[in-house]
């Protein structure tokens, strides 16, 4: 049976998309979602979302990595899943939707533009020189200069598999601050992925509480990604971060149909 799947990208970051509020994708194996975001043989991207109902809330966003397994909180999956919704006909002002670390708001701005409210923060490890904190997903986050010109699958993959991480796995963000104080740029090597994604939400984030400029209060960060700009936004008192703010483009690619069963 062939079913109508829609393509959506956030700074790059892409994904297969299924309106599920009906639960007929309910049963989707690891297998079908590989195949689906296989770039040679299915359609291609870096994770599946189903967009569900549940009951209190405008959707339920559930997400799946491209080797199949269901994973953590995304940030540019949100996003794009905010504006899947709005596609679908669910326009409002403000979107209250649940995802595997609780709940999130969001908004659409005239421009198109999508904020997303990411989970607080309360615990920034130091691992040496690095930092380790989870921002509904985990990320070890390396400040480094020249970022553009690492070896980022090489590193992390490495980093990624050692040994504190290799059970569960570690999102591995490379942060080079740039000559403005509140401007940085981030590579980020995915789990689930096992490759470089152009742009990765919950690693911007990770890196943007990282680098926070202002000792305390309100801070804004710009990102920029090899799939494009994202801000940062969010309040910081000592090592607590709250009020935390993705902000950037999520687009429509294309929609099609497919053959789940081939």
């Amino acid at each position: 049976m062939k079913e109508t799947f829609y393509k959506y990208q956030g700074t790059g970051n892409d994904f297969v998309l299924f309106d599920n509020r009906d639960g007929r994708f309910d049963n989707l194996s690891l297998d079908q979602v590989r195949r689906l975001c296989d770039r040679r043989f299915g359609i291609g991207a870096d994770g599946l979302m189903l967009l569900n109902r549940r009951e209190g809330f405008d959707f339920e966003m559930k997400y799946y990595n491209s080797d199949g397994r269901e994973s953590s909180m995304c940030g540019n999956g949100g996003r794009c899943l905010v504006k899947f919704a709005a596609d679908l006909g669910l326009a409002q002002t403000n979107y209250h939707f649940i995802a595997i670390d609780g709940p999130h708001e969001a908004s659409i701005e005239l421009d198109g533009t999508v904020a997303l409210k990411m989970a607080d923060v309360s615990e920034i490890i130091h691992d040496g020189n690095d930092f380790v904190l989870n921002t509904g997903s985990p990320h070890y986050v390396h400040l480094t200069t020249d970022v553009m010109h690492k070896d980022m699958v090489r590193i992390g993959r490495e980093i990624r598999n050692s040994g504190p991480y290799v059970q569960e796995g570690i999102n591995v963000n490379f942060v080079e601050q740039t000559e403005e104080a509140d401007e940085i740029i981030v590579r980020t090597y995915e789990r689930g992925v096992e490759d470089e994604t152009l742009s990765c939400g919950t690693g911007v984030t990770a890196a943007a509480l990282v680098c926070a400029h202002n000792e305390n209060g309100f801070n804004r960060v710009e990102v920029r990604t090899k799939g494009g700009p994202l801000a940062v936004e969010f309040d910081k008192d000592g090592d607590n971060y709250t009020d935390v703010w993705l902000i950037g483009p999520a687009v429509r690619v294309f929609e099609g149909t497919i053959d789940l069963d081939v």
